[in-house]
């Protein structure tokens, strides 16, 4: 099971206005060697994520008060990593949080990565050295994500996080086939913000052992810091790239975190969790069959009010009566960019919707066009 920890930012949200998310729901063409999932198209992938990058450094319109970027799980090629930190670090706004996950590496090599980030990241070295000491693993593949943060002053932040589910591994006799187990998941505190959020890696939201679940994990740290400071987790955000984006053991684990059964869990009851996946256009992925990816979503619980909605592009609903209110996209390739609500708790008098979707933008050659502008010419 994952241990929490925290980690401590200076990021300098504007006092008394919504954040604002990007989540890219673009696709990942895979394929499977020597036990590691890679990018069979690394050049292409990262033009287009460059081509995302760009958007959000240019900021048409009120892009440029984007908070947070999300890509899914897998996303990135694994040398393209520091290109991708430079310009985050060169081009991006401060106060900017960036989440992307990264196609296999095996772990010596996640840990000469983590090495070069040390100063954020002295937790997971330690526990990948403990690993290492103790097995024949240095060439086990590590399903891995970053988060990468400019402060305020604008200093980069780089914090590396591990899969801790072993995904074929359960399920299979040859070693070959395990992934690693990550064991440190950073927890983020802005000051002086005063707004905490983390990210999990796709199945580690609903993975468990007899004993203990990571999302309980999570509700507990939460609890913790609401009944020490008063404060929540505000953001949960889980990269995936997954073909059963509806799973009913999904959908299982948000009825628990939002729904209060055993007990009152004022750490998350107001969280807002955010699924990144890839698009429908995904392929290569072991076991996929005939599933399809795409129908990122956001949720939040159902004291937010929103009323059920039908459109082209998106929905509103109670993901099948469970105690939230869901936004979740289509299946096909696109950014969605959206507000996160401000207030934990609704004034009952406002009849002001909470979320608001502010663009949506499809593929245009090697850019972006709003599906507003599109639809308008």
């Amino acid at each position: 099971m994952l241990s929490v920890v925290e980690k401590h930012l200076h990021v300098e949200f504007h006092r008394g206005h919504h954040l604002h998310c990007m989540v890219a729901q673009i696709p990942n063409q895979m394929e499977s060697t020597h036990g590691m999932s890679r990018l069979i198209d690394p050049q292409e992938k990262w033009r287009q994520i460059l081509s995302i990058f760009e958007l959000i450094a240019d900021g048409p319109g009120n892009l440029k008060k984007c908070h947070f970027l999300v890509l899914p799980e897998f996303a990135m090629p694994a040398d393209r990593v520091e290109d991708a930190l430079q310009f985050i670090g060169q081009h991006f706004r401060p106060n900017t949080v960036t989440m992307f996950g990264i196609e296999h590496i095996n772990l010596i090599g996640y840990l000469q990565i983590l090495e070069r980030y040390a100063e954020d990241n002295f937790e997971t070295l330690a526990s990948v050295r403990k690993d290492l000491d103790s097995g024949d693993i240095a060439e086990i593949p590590v399903n891995w994500i970053i988060t990468a943060v400019k402060e305020s002053d604008g200093r980069l932040r780089v914090f590396l996080q591990a899969k801790s589910h072993p995904f074929v591994g359960e399920e299979s006799l040859d070693s070959h086939h395990d992934l690693y187990r990550g064991k440190i998941a950073p927890l983020f505190r802005c000051h002086p913000a005063c707004f905490n959020f983390m990210s999990i890696v796709c199945i580690d939201y609903i993975y468990r052992d007899l004993y203990q679940s990571n999302i309980n994990i999570i509700i507990e740290k939460a609890n913790e810091i609401f009944f020490q400071t008063r404060q929540r987790l505000d953001l949960l955000v889980v990269l995936e790239c997954n073909p059963k984006p509806e799973h009913p053991a999904f959908q299982d684990v948000v009825n628990g975190f939002y729904g209060e059964y055993l007990s009152f869990t004022p750490g998350v009851r107001d969280s807002i969790t955010i699924f990144c996946n890839t698009s429908r256009a995904t392929s290569g992925m072991e076991g996929a069959g005939l599933s399809s990816f795409g129908k990122s979503s956001v949720i939040m619980h159902r004291n937010h009010r929103f009323e059920p909605v039908k459109y082209t592009e998106f929905v509103i609903d109670d993901f099948n009566g469970i105690p939230v209110c869901r936004l979740r996209f289509g299946s096909q390739t696109r950014l969605f960019y959206f507000n996160l609500p401000l207030f934990q708790e609704l004034d009952p008098r406002t009849t002001r919707v909470p979320l608001k979707i502010h663009g949506i933008y499809r593929p245009a050659g090697d850019s972006w066009q709003s599906i507003d502008e599109d639809t308008a010419g």
